[in-house]
């Protein structure tokens, strides 16, 4: 479920995938459920993604939502992120991921990842397991890549063969020297009526 969730730098909350563009994504928000595009100039990044930073190797972030998710017992954290000090979050987090680096993850960063996983909860996400997703996305993909290839097949137009492009007509060329603009006719039709 978390590779199909997104935080977009610069926009609150997080979104889900609707469809996807050329140079864009459609999203549409976990909160209010307003869709909005994502361009190509824009941070945007999956959850199944971000890891968190510790002392030994980098912790994905879905097992950092199941120690929260363990911890708090399915209940959103009590914790009010935007009063907390810096050395309250620390602590909190330290209770969640013991070794994690210091130095490396900011008060700002647990902030983020409690609020988003209190909005998870929020709109009835509790399984945070990429296994449980493996065969979902996989059906979901399956799906997709044949909806566009038949969508490709239908939009394709058919190819000439090299013995079809040697018999078609040549183009036409039109000589513009002798012939005057439009515009110029018309100004002229309109000077000769006054």
């Amino acid at each position: 479920m978390l590779k199909t969730i997104f935080s977009i730098s610069g926009k609150p909350g997080l979104f889900k995938k609707v469809t996807q563009g050329q140079h864009l994504m459609i999203v549409e928000s976990l909160t209010d459920q307003k869709r909005i595009p994502a361009y190509a100039r824009d941070k945007v990044v999956s959850l199944g993604d971000i890891s968190i930073y510790t002392n030994d190797e980098d912790v994905p972030l879905y097992k950092v939502l199941n120690n929260i998710r363990e911890k708090e017992n399915l209940q959103p954290v009590p914790m009010d992120t935007a009063k907390a000090t810096p050395d309250e979050l620390r602590n909190y987090f330290a209770e969640i991921l013991p070794d994690f680096d210091r130095e490396k993850v900011y008060p700002t960063d647990i902030k983020r990842l409690i609020n988003w996983y209190n909005l998870l909860l929020s709109v009835g996400i509790t399984s945070f397991d990429p296994e449980a997703e493996e065969g979902e996305i996989a059906d979901e993909t399956a799906e997709h890549e044949a909806d566009e290839e038949n969508k490709k097949m239908k939009d394709a137009k058919p190819r000439q063969t090299a013995a079809q492009k040697k018999t078609a007509a040549p183009k036409k060329s039109v000589s513009h020297s002798k012939q005057q603009p439009p515009a110029a006719g018309k100004m002229r039709q309109r000077t000769k009526q006054k």
